[in-house]
């Protein structure tokens, strides 16, 4: 601890009548009677800082147990080995002897010591106000990216009360705790300027109400086609048919929601006329999964998820994923075989983009899942009404279409990286996946 630097600063003129500055050297025995003085407005604000290391914590609480000093508050964080503790004491119980035990027992495990305070009346600055958390997911979020988000939160009246790593090694997700004063209007506006931001500066955000639903989803569904898998699974059995050319320019512009969906999913079903039974089963054999998919699906299901897809795509390659990702639920559309081939036509009901989010809702009352515990993952505008049906609608590696109406999105990386979204860190994402899956 450095000798120059007083133990007590002098903390105790009003917070906002005075600029914040560094604070004005005085000796100690001013410091105690200045404390002494203002004790019935203030508490004192304990932080002790310096390498990590095993009963640091214990120590300080030890010294405030023997003076029978009341522990108010306390927060602790660990950052690269480096420790800082904070806690809040009566200001009857910060005598000198207290803090004078204080400032030894840190010098003695080679820590520094503060000590400010606070008025005993004033709150929070969220005390009236409403919490998110602003994910950003990106290759490399550095200083320039942590910049751009703590600015746009100023700008927007939003103060910052806690920020944390999500990933593990490489900075690639941080989440940021901050309280908007004006609730959901502002909330808007800041949701549209982090957009923005992260566009240009490419990288993923969401901005999502702080509050317990947040972590206790229950329900995920998913599109089939350029979501859970890596294609498009009508493209390529018109591929096999010699027809792909037309159809995949019609599911381009239906995706992008230029085209009517069942009027061109009918339209494209008539391409396939002739086509034969086993080989339009081919496909299913290696259907490509998305990269992330298996884990993320593994970790959700440690946390009591249920799973399902809901496709426009069709039932052969919907059940073979079904299977092979352990999902709870799957519905697609049926194509219509006779004598062992595709007739042009289908079965049943359409799975369009009404029953998608129809049949979102159809899973959740089953296994009694409330709306705001669901999520919905796709990236076609046939999907929007899902989405919308949420309680949290995600559009991944999606068409602007879809990307602008959607909650939030995810355009870089892996399906795992929804798991950052729901608060789930890289460490603790490991610790379930390196557990035997029961």
């Amino acid at each position: 601890m450095s000798e120059n630097r007083p133990l007590y600063p002098a903390f105790l003129e009003l917070r906002g009548k005075f600029p914040r500055r560094p604070p004005e050297k005085a000796p100690k025995a001013a410091m105690k009677r200045s404390m002494r003085e203002k004790s019935a407005q203030a508490r004192a604000v304990i932080t002790v800082h310096g390498p990590d290391d095993v009963g640091i914590t214990a120590a300080m609480m030890e010294i405030l147990s023997e003076h029978r000093a009341s522990l108010i508050d306390i927060e602790q964080v660990v950052l690269s080995g480096w420790l800082t503790l904070c806690f809040l004491i009566e200001p009857t119980d910060a005598s000198s002897a207290l803090l004078g035990d204080l400032e030894r027992r840190a010098a003695e495990l080679g820590m520094s010591l503060r000590v400010d305070a606070v008025e005993s009346r004033v709150r929070g600055v969220c005390a009236e106000g409403t919490r998110y958390a602003v994910t950003a997911i990106g290759e490399n979020l550095g200083a320039r990216t942590v910049h751009l988000l703590s600015q746009l939160l100023a700008e927007h009246g939003a103060n910052i009360e806690k920020i944390r790593r999500l990933s593990r090694s490489a900075l690639t997700s941080l989440e940021v705790l901050a309280c908007l004063p004006e609730g959901e209007e502002q909330a808007r506006r800041l949701r549209a300027a982090l957009v923005q931001a992260a566009g240009e500066a490419d990288f993923d955000i969401a901005l999502q109400r702080e509050r317990l639903t947040r972590r206790a989803k229950r329900l995920i569904v998913f599109d089939m086609d350029s979501t859970l898998i890596q294609m498009e699974c009508i493209d390529e059995l018109a591929r096999l048919h010699g027809a792909v050319d037309r159809v995949a320019d019609i599911t381009a512009r239906a995706m992008a929601g230029e085209l009517d969906f069942e009027a061109s999913l009918r339209e494209r079903v008539g391409l396939l006329k002739g086509l034969s039974e086993a080989r339009a089963l081919t496909i299913a054999d290696d259907l490509p999964i998305t990269e992330g998919a298996e884990e993320m699906l593994r970790v959700l299901r440690a946390l009591g998820f249920r799973t399902a897809v809901i496709s426009g795509g069709f039932t052969f390659a919907a059940e073979k994923l079904k299977e092979r990702l352990k999902l709870d639920y799957a519905y697609a559309n049926e194509l219509e075989i006779r004598d062992g081939v595709l007739t042009g036509g289908l079965v049943g009901e359409i799975i369009g983009p009404v029953r998608k989010a129809a049949l979102l809702r159809e899973i959740a009352e089953r296994e009694g899942i409330a709306p705001h515990q669901t999520i919905a993952v796709g990236d076609g505008a046939n999907d929007l009404p899902m989405l919308e049906a949420a309680g949290l609608g995600i559009a991944y590696h999606a068409k602007p279409k879809l990307k602008a109406a959607a909650d939030t999105s995810v355009s870089r990386g892996g399906l795992d990286r929804i798991l950052y979204l729901l608060g789930i860190t890289e460490d603790e994402r490991a610790e379930i996946l390196a557990e035997p899956e029961r």
